[in-house]
């Protein structure tokens, strides 16, 4: 067994460990024992409040008891604060959890509906990270490790989390701070009208997905192709650079065909009958490859696959590529 699959088993077993005891002491997690834990840190109770949350987060504890505690304990202002960065770090945290252990695992095994919906959250980004923020719908901890299985860089997932949980958080915190002994019941008064809205905004961004969905393209990653074409699959691979970029420093793929994208919609009749069979677009990033791929499925092409990363990652991986024009036969 390799240092990677140990490392990976040793950090799934330290996150069971840490949710099973969070489950078995939740009763013992009140504002009164925080209060008194944190007084033993004197200056650095803020610092030792924010490490506490961030380890709540990622062991399944409800936000909503650190919300509530941030601001009767700390008060509206910088309850606030440090509830926020609390919440952020541990979703942060669970995010790359999720991704160190599972995330290529899930991108080899997905399939089907699955598949498709990975890659719609994939191609949202962060403005799916913004809806599950903003929104109650989602399950708080469980969403966390759930966006670390997708490819949404984590950059946005950070930023996004920590704009968007904010008016979340602020409404937590003011109520701890409003009523220390009756903070149960109004939470639930606040869940339920946020969770009417959510339902609202979630129904709205669906059509979103939907219509995605509805003129989808599937990715594929460098090692996919490879093997594709390693295999002797009939698969056509165009790169829609242009013929500058195709004979560049990034240089092109043996088996590629060079149609710039500005040139596709005029020379689609050259592909001929490929709409029965699979295509496979290449750029330099994948930005060109999906607006060509749109323009294909319009086309009627329903086999059509997107280079994740184009040539940038294909080399990244240190796969063979060419560097002289390659005039591929009419």
């Amino acid at each position: 067994m390799s240092r990677r699959v140990l490392a990976r088993l040793a950090l799934v077993l330290l996150l069971a460990a840490a949710a099973a005891w969070a489950a078995l002491h939740r009763d013992q997690i009140d504002l009164a024992t925080l209060d008194a834990w944190l007084a033993s840190f004197g200056p650095w109770a803020p610092v030792g409040y924010i490490a506490l949350f961030a380890v709540a987060t990622v062991a399944f504890v409800p936000g909503a008891v650190f919300g509530l505690a941030g601001g009767a304990l700390f008060g509206p202002l910088w309850g606030s604060v440090w509830n926020l960065l609390g919440a952020t770090l541990g979703a942060s945290l669970a995010f790359l959890a999720a991704r160190t252990i599972a995330a290529d695992w899930v991108a080899r095994k997905a399939g089907g509906l699955l598949k498709r919906v990975i890659e719609g959250v994939d191609a949202e980004g962060w403005r799916f990270v913004a809806l599950v923020r903003l929104v109650p719908l989602f399950p708080f901890n469980l969403s966390n490790y759930a966006l670390g299985l997708t490819r949404i860089p984590f950059a946005h997932y950070v930023a996004a989390t920590l704009v968007c949980m904010a008016p979340g958080t602020v409404a937590y915190t003011w109520l701890g701070y409003a009523g220390r002994g009756a903070l149960s019941g109004e939470a639930q008064t606040v869940r339920y009208g946020l969770f009417a809205l959510g339902l609202l905004a979630a129904i709205a961004f669906a059509s979103r997905l939907v219509a995605r969905r509805r003129t989808s393209f599937d990715w594929i990653e460098a090692d996919g192709l490879r093997r594709r074409i390693e295999s002797g699959e009939a698969v056509t691979v165009i790169d829609v650079r242009g013929a500058d970029e195709f004979t560049g420093s990034l240089g092109h793929i043996a088996a590629a065909r060079n149609i710039p994208v500005g040139e596709l919609a005029t020379r689609i009749a050259e592909l001929g009958g490929l709409e029965r069979g699979p295509v496979v677009l290449v750029c330099r990033t994948d930005k060109r490859s999906v607006a060509a791929a749109r323009l294909l499925w319009a086309a009627g092409f329903s086999q059509v696959s997107v280079l994740r990363g184009g040539m940038l990652h294909w080399n990244e991986a240190g796969l063979p590529v060419e560097d002289r024009t390659v005039v591929a036969a009419a």
